[in-house]
């Protein structure tokens, strides 16, 4: 069958058949609108499988039946998968005004964690270590210093350069942001 590639023969193919596709459909679902959308996917379906038609095998309403009845049933399977997923938020709690404040101070607070952990991939490595090693394993600096095999003083210094170089990717100057520095 050509009907996608003839649109004189779909229109012929369309009108033959039109009517017994919705009787199909209108036995299998009782919404009139449902009916309308899944007749009219059942015709895009039919232009998507045509080339799939064997005229030896059945007649072309035989195989329209077929095509309908894949429709229809992955409605059908698609309303459960909906029946089921709304049946398991059922009598949950939606969010109220409280809860979407808290939500979105989670949001911002994940956001400067974000925006830090890049800021800290531009570190050097030994900068980033004992940064990494004080500021998210809550080391002391000594401990951090004894981790990273270096003397306690080294690991004050590079903090403190780490600490200023966030700093200023948090809350750049006006020459820094307006690219001046």
């Amino acid at each position: 069958m050509r009907l996608n590639e003839d649109p004189a023969a779909f229109e012929a193919f369309y009108r033959r058949h039109v009517d017994a596709v919705m009787r199909f459909v209108v036995r299998r679902v009782s919404d009139p609108h449902l009916a309308a959308d899944l007749t009219a996917d059942i015709f895009l379906a039919v232009l998507d499988s045509a080339h799939t038609y064997v005229p030896g095998r059945g007649s072309e309403i035989a195989w329209l039946y077929g095509v309908a009845r894949n429709v229809v049933s992955a409605q059908h399977r698609k309303a459960a998968r909906e029946a089921r997923a709304t049946g398991r938020v059922a009598g949950r709690r939606l969010m109220d005004d409280d809860d979407l404040v808290r939500m979105e101070e989670r949001v911002d607070a994940e956001r400067q964690m974000r925006n830090a952990l890049e800021a800290m991939r531009g570190l050097p490595e030994g900068e980033r270590a004992v940064l990494e090693l004080v500021a998210i394993d809550q080391l002391t600096v000594t401990e951090a210093a004894a981790a990273l095999d270096i003397r306690q003083v080294t690991a004050r210094v590079r903090l403190h350069r780490a600490r200023r170089a966030l700093e200023r990717v948090a809350s750049p100057s006006p020459a820094y942001v307006e690219g001046q520095a």
